[in-house]
């Protein structure tokens, strides 16, 4: 089953965002709290969004078995929403069972409902086990474009202007 995230969920997905740092080797990059998710998705100003995968187990007691955490973006060059993944994860005992093809399918129910005309997201090369899983989708990389980034003292300083 997938639902939306509910206020109760922040420590799960906390949890859930730690887990993808050390599969994606960067461990010490998630510094983000309890505290920072809770106000992102359900603060004055919630922007961010999350679905959560649940997994009822034979006891019946249910485990969150991954999440999807997105925004919405524009493109100007239709004049419509987006939908910007910006984290997709399934615990490891949970994968193969199509939680993550049910938690994407979910964001593309929305923005067909929605009138949005992409679902973006990024992906590590060297994760060639999510790259097929896009692509038997039919997902298609954006090759001829380079992702950019500000951050830290480069940031700062840009911004100090």
């Amino acid at each position: 089953m997938i639902r939306p995230a509910r206020p109760d969920d922040i420590p799960t997905i906390h949890r859930l965002v730690r887990d993808l740092a050390e599969y994606e080797k960067e461990p010490d990059a998630a510094v983000a709290t309890e505290e920072d998710f809770a106000n992102a998705l359900f603060g004055p100003d919630a922007a961010v969004f999350a679905h959560i995968a649940e997994h009822t187990n034979p006891d019946g007691s249910v485990t969150a078995a991954g999440f999807a955490l997105w925004f919405r973006n524009f493109s100007t060059w239709t004049g419509k929403h987006g939908i910007y993944l910006e984290d997709l994860y399934v615990r490891p005992e949970y994968r193969g069972h199509g939680y993550g093809k049910a938690l994407l399918a979910e964001l593309a129910a929305i923005c067909v409902n929605r009138g949005y005309t992409r679902l973006e997201w990024s992906v590590l090369d060297w994760n060639t086990p999510s790259i097929d899983f896009y692509k038997s989708l039919g997902a298609v990389p954006m090759d001829e474009w380079t992702v950019y980034r500000l951050a830290g003292e480069s940031l700062t300083e840009l911004g100090s202007r």
